[in-house]
C-alpha cells in the first residue's frame, strides 16, 4: 500500500473533478479531492499496486480527451530523501510533474523580447514568432537565455557561472539557482522558457536542466540535463559536451560584397578536414581545419582556379572522429560548429576572407537525420509518456532514414528551428546561401518544409542560394524556376558516368544516345523549368572520380583513358547549360572511390598537365557568357542553337553519341561561341553550321587550352582556326573521346 498525493490543476474545468485509477488486468476506484491549493483540487489515494493508470473526470459525465491516460510507474528518488509520492498534472498534458509547474507569464515572450536591446551581431531568433531561443548576450552584457519545451513543469539553466547549481544537485545552493520563467511562445500557448542573467558571460559553459516532461535520468528522477539545440559552439571536454555562449560580434570586412547570381556559379564542393589534410603546403597545425581552407583562399588558389562559390560539407558538430571517410552527415546539433575545424571566429574567417577574394560561401545543411551516437535532440521533448517507454525520439523525431534518426519536418516547431539554424548562419557568419542533404520529400523530407524554408529564407535575404540534393530530381522544388531551388542533377551525372566508362553505371545502362541532349539543355525535358534549377557535376562526395569509374571497365583500365575520359567529363561539366560543380581535387584526376575526402595534393601544381588544363578550361566557364547561357528556354530566345546531335541528319551526328550547339547570348559577334562533344570510342566526321561566316578561334580541346588576350595569347592566326565564308565547315573530325570551343573572332575569312 502507498499512499499518494495528486494535485491536478483543472484548467479544462470540471464542475466537480474525480480522479479515475485503475490497475493492470482489472480493478481500481474512483476519488473525490480532499482539499485545493492554487494549484488547484488535491487527492489523497491509497494504492494497492506500484504500478497503476489514471485520469480525471467530470462527476456529471464529462472525461479529459482521448490520450490524457496516465501511468504511474514508482522512478525512486527525485531529490534528496523521500519516495515519489506526491505529483502534480495538468489537464492539457499526459505527464506527471516531480514538482509544481511553473505559472505562466501574464506577457509573451514576443512582448517580452520585444523590450530587449540586442548585440546586434546576434540573430535573435524570430521564425514562427519572435523566442529568443539559445544563449544570446544583450547590449548591456547581460546573457538572455532561452529553451523551448512545451511539456517541461521547470526549467533551470547552470554553468560554471554559478558552481553548475540546479535542484538535485549533489550540494544544493539555492542561492546560486537560476530558473527560467514560461511564457506564450509559439502557437501562442505556454511553451518557451527564458531568463536573463548578469552572472553569465561569453565564453561560459552550460546547460538546461528539464524538470518534468522528460525521461528519467541516471538516477531515476523525472529530469534531464540537455545540450542547447540552438548552442553555438560546444566545450574542450568531448564527455561533457557543455554548450558555450558565443558572442558573434566579429570585425567584418565584406561590406562590399553581393552574393552572386545563380549562373555566375562555378562550385568547389569541399571537406573542412579533407581538403588541406593532405596539402603540403600548408602548415601541419592547421591542416583539416578552417584556418587551412582560409590560408588556401588568402593564398588566391580558388581565384587561379576560375571557381566563383565554395560548397561546404556539412559545419555542424557530429560525434564521429575526423578522417579519410568523415563527411559530417551524421549531424548531432545543428546550429553547433565542429570543435575538430576550429572555433566560430575560425569560420567567420573564413568566410570574409572567401568575399573579399570574390567567392560564395554555400553551407551543407542536413535537416533530414541526425546521429544515432550522440544525439542531444534524442527525447529531448517527449510529446507522450509513452514515447519513453517505448524508445521513440519525441518531437524532434519521426521514424528513420537510411542514415539514422529522421528529423520530423513535418511539424511546425521543428521547421522552427531549422530555419531559425539557417538565418543563424546568414546572420552571424555571412552565408550565401544553403545546400540541403536528401530532400526527397516522400522519404526524407517534408515538401511544405521545403517551401516554407525557401519562403522564409528569401524573406530574410532575397538574393539568397538555394541547392538540392533531390536524387528524383522533384520538378516542384523548381518553384517559379529562378526563384526555386537548384538541384544537383542526378540525370546528368549518371548518363554522363555510363558515357564514359563505356557501359552500366549504377545498374543503368545508360551508354546510349537516348536524352543526350537533354542533359546538356539543363534536363528541361525532365524536372527544370530554368538554368537557375540545375547544379551538373561529374563527381560529389557521394560518387566516384571518373578516372575511378573509368578505371572499373577492364578494356579502359590504363593511364591514357582515365586522362582523357576524366579530362571529356570535366569539360562537360563546365559547357553544359545550368551550373557546373567540381569536388574538391577533381582539378587534380585523383582516382577516388566515393565518399572519400582525403586526397594528395601535388608538390608543384606548375608541372601539374591535367591540372593546368582543368583551370584554363574553368577560367573560359567564368570569362565568356556564351558559357553560362541561362533562361526558361533559351532556345526559344535566339540565345542557343543545337548544330550536332544523334537525332540529327547523318552527318550532323546522327546516331552517335556526339552533341554541339551554337551559343548567342546577347546577339554581339564577339560573344558567339560553339561546343562540341563526342563521346564515342571512336572517330566521328561531321558537317557544321557554325551559323556566322569569319574566323572561329579554337580556345579549347580535350588536351591543350589557349584563350585569346589577356587570357592567353590565341589568335586567328593560330593553325586551328576555322575559316568559313558562309558560316558552314563540312568534314570537321571529332575524334573519339574529344571536345571543342570555338570562338567568333573576327569577320575576316
Amino acid at each position: 500500500m502507498q499512499s499518494l498525493t495528486l494535485h491536478y490543476d483543472n484548467s479544462i474545468g470540471f464542475q466537480a473533478p474525480l480522479l479515475c485509477v485503475w490497475y493492470p488486468g482489472g480493478g481500481g476506484f474512483e476519488a473525490e479531492p480532499v482539499s485545493s491549493d492554487q494549484f488547484g483540487p488535491v487527492f489523497k489515494v491509497d494504492v494497492e499496486r506500484p504500478s497503476f493508470s489514471f485520469k480525471f473526470r467530470d462527476r456529471h459525465g464529462a472525461w479529459e480527451p482521448t490520450g490524457l491516460d496516465r501511468e504511474f510507474i514508482p522512478y525512486g528518488r527525485i531529490s534528496g530523501p523521500g519516495i515519489l509520492d506526491e505529483v502534480w498534472c495538468k489537464a492539457d498534458k499526459p505527464f506527471i510533474y516531480p514538482i509544481t509547474p511553473r505559472h505562466v507569464e501574464g506577457e509573451s515572450a514576443a512582448d517580452l523580447l520585444g523590450r530587449l536591446r540586442f548585440n546586434d551581431a546576434s540573430y535573435i531568433p524570430g521564425t514562427g514568432g519572435f523566442s529568443g531561443l539559445g544563449a544570446t548576450q544583450l547590449e548591456d552584457g547581460r546573457i538572455l537565455f532561452g529553451l523551448y519545451h512545451p511539456n517541461a513543469a521547470r526549467v533551470f539553466v547552470r554553468g560554471n557561472f554559478n558552481n553548475w547549481q540546479r535542484p538535485g544537485a549533489d550540494k544544493e545552493e539555492k542561492s546560486k539557482f537560476i530558473e527560467l520563467n514560461l511564457y506564450r511562445g509559439y502557437f501562442g500557448v505556454p511553451n518557451t522558457w527564458l531568463a536573463i542573467t548578469d552572472k553569465a558571460k561569453p565564453g561560459d559553459e552550460y546547460e538546461f536542466c528539464v524538470f518534468g516532461g522528460v525521461p528519467p535520468d541516471d538516477r531515476n528522477r523525472l529530469m534531464r540535463d540537455c545540450k542547447d539545440p540552438y548552442a553555438r559552439q560546444l566545450g574542450a571536454d568531448f564527455a561533457r559536451n557543455n554548450s558555450v555562449i558565443v558572442n558573434p560580434s566579429y570585425q567584418w570586412a565584406d561590406s562590399n560584397w553581393k552574393t552572386p547570381e545563380m549562373s555566375d556559379l562555378i562550385i568547389y564542393e569541399l571537406s573542412v578536414f579533407g581538403f588541406t589534410e593532405g596539402d603540403y603546403d600548408i602548415p601541419q597545425e592547421i591542416r583539416g581545419k578552417f584556418r587551412g581552407v582560409t590560408e588556401r583562399i588568402r593564398r588566391g588558389y580558388f581565384n587561379d582556379l576560375g571557381v566563383t562559390a565554395l560548397s561546404i560539407m556539412p559545419l555542424g558538430e557530429v560525434p564521429s572522429m575526423q578522417g579519410p571517410k568523415s563527411m559530417g552527415y551524421d549531424p548531432s546539433l545543428h546550429f553547433t560548429v565542429e570543435r575538430d575545424f576550429g572555433g566560430p571566429n575560425d569560420l567567420r574567417e573564413l568566410v570574409n576572407e572567401a568575399h573579399n577574394h570574390g567567392l560564395a560561401v554555400i553551407f551543407d545543411m542536413v535537416f533530414n537525420h541526425t546521429s544515432n551516437d550522440f544525439n542531444p535532440l534524442w527525447q529531448m521533448i517527449p510529446e507522450h509518456p509513452r514515447e519513453i517507454t517505448r524508445n521513440e525520439g519525441g518531437l524532434y523525431f519521426n521514424g528513420q532514414s537510411d542514415w539514422g534518426n529522421r528529423l520530423d519536418t513535418w511539424k511546425s516547431d521543428v521547421q522552427n528551428m531549422l530555419i531559425d539554424c539557417c538565418k543563424a548562419y546568414i546572420k552571424e557568419y555571412h552565408a550565401d546561401g544553403f545546400r540541403f542533404d536528401a530532400t526527397q520529400h516522400d522519404r526524407w523530407m517534408s515538401a511544405e518544409f521545403l517551401h516554407r524554408n525557401a519562403w522564409e529564407l528569401r524573406g530574410y535575404k532575397p538574393d539568397i542560394l538555394l541547392i538540392a540534393e533531390n536524387l528524383p530530381n522533384q520538378s516542384d522544388l523548381n518553384l517559379n524556376g529562378y526563384d526555386g531551388y537548384a538541384q544537383w542533377s542526378d540525370f546528368f551525372h549518371d548518363k554522363v558516368k555510363s558515357l564514359l566508362r563505356e557501359g552500366v553505371y549504377d545498374n543503368q545502362d545508360l551508354n546510349n544516345t537516348a536524352n543526350l541532349g537533354d542533359i546538356f539543355y539543363f534536363c528541361k525535358p525532365q524536372f527544370a523549368s530554368h538554368t537557375n534549377n540545375v547544379v551538373n557535376y561529374v563527381e560529389s562526395h557521394d560518387e566516384t572520380s571518373p578516372a575511378f569509374e573509368v578505371g572499373t571497365n577492364p578494356s579502359l583500365g590504363n593511364g591514357a583513358a582515365k586522362d582523357r575520359k576524366s579530362r571529356l567529363g570535366l569539360f562537360a561539366t563546365m559547357t553544359a547549360l545550368g551550373q557546373p560543380m567540381l569536388y574538391m581535387g577533381g582539378e587534380f584526376n585523383p582516382e577516388r572511390d566515393r565518399m572519400v575526402v582525403r586526397f594528395d595534393w601535388p608538390r608543384d601544381l606548375n608541372s601539374h598537365g591535367f591540372f593546368q588544363w582543368a583551370k584554363r578550361v574553368i577560367r573560359l566557364r567564368r570569362r565568356y557568357p556564351g558559357l553560362k547561357i541561362h533562361g526558361f528556354n533559351p532556345a526559344e530566345e535566339g540565345k542557343f542553337s543545337w548544330i550536332l546531335g544523334p537525332w540529327m541528319g547523318g552527318e550532323r551526328g546522327g546516331g552517335q553519341k556526339v552533341v554541339g550547339w551554337r551559343a548567342q547570348p546577347n546577339g554581339a559577334p564577339n560573344d558567339a561561341l560553339a561546343v562540341l562533344l563526342n563521346f564515342e570510342n571512336h572517330d566521328v566526321s561531321v558537317d557544321l553550321d557554325l551559323g556566322m561566316p569569319g574566323s572561329w578561334v579554337k580556345l579549347a580541346d580535350i588536351e591543350n587550352v589557349n584563350d585569346i588576350a589577356p587570357e592567353g595569347t590565341n589568335s586567328t592566326g593560330d593553325p586551328a582556326t576555322i575559316r568559313s565564308a558562309d558560316g558552314r565547315f563540312a568534314g570537321f573530325n571529332l575524334p573519339s573521346s574529344s571536345a571543342f570551343i570555338y570562338k567568333w573572332e573576327s569577320p575576316a575569312v
